[in-house]
């Protein structure tokens, strides 16, 4: 995979054309309550200082609250940027059935089988699938799996996730890009100073948890992940030039 290059090809229709993955944004209300957020306000910002795609994950909120939460997103932001819902395939198709502008699923590997997630889902709608090892990306690139895209981890230590695998590291994390047949996101403590090289490394994009949700300021937090890809995308152009 080359960094940056957005998820689309002449079978693709609906969402699933054209995805930008390059500044990723995996929710958790938690760290934006403690850092004084109001969630919805907080993904607003953050997408008007460069988020690309929002994934809204709340493992802990009960079906109602969550639901509420991604009609409120999705009218927010949903004519921006594609609006994902984690793990909940029931919340989603709710939301959409209510005539919210959701773009799809992000599931993990204890979830429904991607399969049977993308036969619920349809065919327009984009399926994101947790891996961490060499298998699980074989499996997501099949295209029985009806998988859009992969999100690798964890890069480095995290507390966002209860259940988060164990730390790759880049070099690992660069093995485990250049073994996926499909678009990759890297995922897990990730920072500004972690874009260059995994864009170098083959990404295509970075998601990140508490450097937005727990950041003073979600729009320049936003903005500083944008600079980061797009001054890794002119390094990378310059060397090619050179």
């Amino acid at each position: 995979m080359s960094g940056g290059s957005a998820v689309g090809a002449g079978s693709l229709t609906g969402y699933r054309e054209g995805i930008d993955l390059s500044v990723y944004l995996v929710t958790d209300s938690a760290q934006a309550r403690a850092a004084g957020h109001d969630l919805v306000d907080l993904v607003y910002e953050a997408v008007a200082g460069g988020v690309t795609l929002v994934q809204l994950r709340e493992k802990d909120m009960p079906a109602r609250e969550f639901l509420d939460l991604v009609l409120r997103v999705s009218t927010a932001v949903a004519l921006k940027v594609p609006v994902l819902v984690n793990d909940r395939v029931d919340v989603y198709l709710a939301a959409r059935e209510m005539g919210a502008r959701v773009a799809g699923v992000h599931v993990g590997q204890h979830d429904l089988p991607t399969a049977l997630v993308r036969a619920l889902v349809g065919p327009e709608a984009i399926v994101g699938l947790s891996a961490a090892r060499e298998d699980q990306l074989f499996e997501a690139g099949l295209k029985s799996a009806g998988v859009d895209y992969v999100g690798i981890g964890a890069l480095h230590p995290t507390t966002s996730k209860k259940d988060a695998p164990e730390q790759l590291g880049h070099a690992r994390m660069a093995e485990l890009i250049a073994l996926s047949t499909l678009p990759s996101v890297a995922i897990g403590g990730v920072g500004p100073d972690d874009l260059p090289l995994l864009r170098v490394s083959g990404a295509d994009g970075a998601a990140v948890v508490s450097a937005i949700c727990g950041a003073a300021d979600p729009r320049e937090a936003a903005r500083a992940l944008a600079a980061a890809w797009a001054g890794a995308s002119l390094d990378e152009s310059e060397g090619e030039d050179a």
